[in-house]
């Protein structure tokens, strides 16, 4: 249990417990809209890595030899639902995912390229400074 604040001016409070945040995780999730796919043409020109096979060489070099720069596809998903915490002095989520890389033919084929599962334990920390409220989030796992 939590006392809210006595207020003496307007002001707007908003409080979320862990069980509406893990039950909406749970719907989410089973609804099966955690899902989001990736494709090359969805990223600025300007960001780091491109879905392109002449991209992923590095990281699969046979990617490149079999499939010479042609474009790829992410297709992102939970594999189990996320876990929420709440604390004092942050947010903590477990994430469980998996991307699936596909290498996109010209004729509009995909060959499944790689699967990765990443499981992640994530902290954020909400900030709030004169008007402005933001965050930052780090990564522990």
């Amino acid at each position: 249990p939590m006392a809210l604040p006595v207020a003496h001016e307007p002001m707007l409070l908003l409080a979320v417990t862990e069980f509406v945040a893990n039950s909406a995780a749970f719907t989410y999730f089973t609804a099966g809209a955690l899902h989001k796919n990736i494709s090359s043409d969805m990223l600025p020109r300007r960001f780091p890595l491109q879905l392109r096979t002449k991209n992923m060489g590095l990281f699969s070099p046979q990617l490149q030899e079999r499939y010479p720069d042609q474009p790829m596809e992410l297709h992102l998903s939970a594999r189990q639902q996320p876990l929420l915490s709440c604390h004092p002095d942050a947010l903590h989520g477990a994430l469980f995912s998996s991307a699936e890389a596909f290498v996109v033919l010209p004729n509009a084929t995909r060959v499944p390229a790689f699967l990765l599962n990443i499981d992640a334990n994530v902290t954020g920390k909400p900030t709030i400074t004169g008007n402005r409220l933001g965050g930052t989030v780090s990564l522990k796992g």
